[in-house]
This record gives C-alpha cells, structure tokens and sequence, in this order.
C-alpha cells in the first residue's frame, strides 16, 4: 500500500460488504461484472479478493480481475490497486474510487475477454462501472 494523504473526515464509506453487479457491460464478446466492498486493512482486502475470485467456477475462470482499494487508517488515506494483465486498469479504478471520496472501498472490475481487442473501449468500461457501482 502506498500513503496518499491525510484523511480529514470529509469522505465516505462504501455502504456495504459486498455488492457485486454481473454482466453489466457486454462488448464484443468481452462480458464485465463489477464488485465492491467495505474494507478497513490489507487482510480485509485479501479476503474480498478470495471472495470474488472463488465465487463461482465462471469466477475463477475470468480473464482479469482489476481492484483498487482506499483505506483511512489514523487519519492517514492508504491507497493500492492492481492490473492483473489489464494494463492501466487499476489506476482507472483508483481513480474513481479517489474522485468520489471513497475511503475504505474496494472495487474489483471482473472481465472475461471475448477474443476481440477493445483497444480505448475498455477504459470506458471500466470507468462506466466503477461509477456504476459506487453511485448505485
């Protein structure tokens, strides 16, 4: 986890454990599902992975799972994300999960790839549903 900044109170919570929204966006063969979740510390973080990850065999056998994750510890905004292959996606998430003033959130970004490259589509949707689901 790498520090951000000091937390001053002003942010928010994502209101649940676990949310997850399935086949939301569909694209050229690639289907996209979206995830998100309270979390307060890295053990927090490795469980809800191990949750989306394991949450049914299709789960298992996706592509990618993006995630990006916000942490207020002791007034200080801990940030992490990762890829996992899909270059720039976790950045995209953070991103978000920061302009919204998210703190203790996670949101994983699940994506089964359809054959066909979407090039700049996918950053779209990634932002669509990471907006979705924190707005929702």
């Amino acid at each position: 986890m790498k520090t951000l900044e000091m937390d001053f109170g002003d942010n928010r919570e994502f209101p649940k454990d676990f949310l997850l929204l399935e086949k939301v966006i569909k694209d050229r063969g690639s289907v996209y599902s979206v995830s998100a979740g309270l979390v307060r510390n890295r053990e927090d973080i490795k469980k809800f992975l191990k949750k989306i990850r394991n949450y049914n065999k299709k789960y298992q056998r996706a592509t990618h799972h993006s995630w990006a994750a916000v942490v207020s510890k002791d007034g200080v905004i801990y940030e992490t994300a990762s890829d996992d292959g899909e270059t720039g996606a976790g950045k995209v998430i953070l991103r978000i999960i920061k302009k919204k003033k998210y703190v203790n959130t996670i949101v994983c970004v699940t994506r089964w790839f359809g054959g066909i490259k979407l090039e700049g589509d996918r950053f779209k949707h990634i932002q669509d549903i990471t907006l979705l689901i924190l707005n929702n």
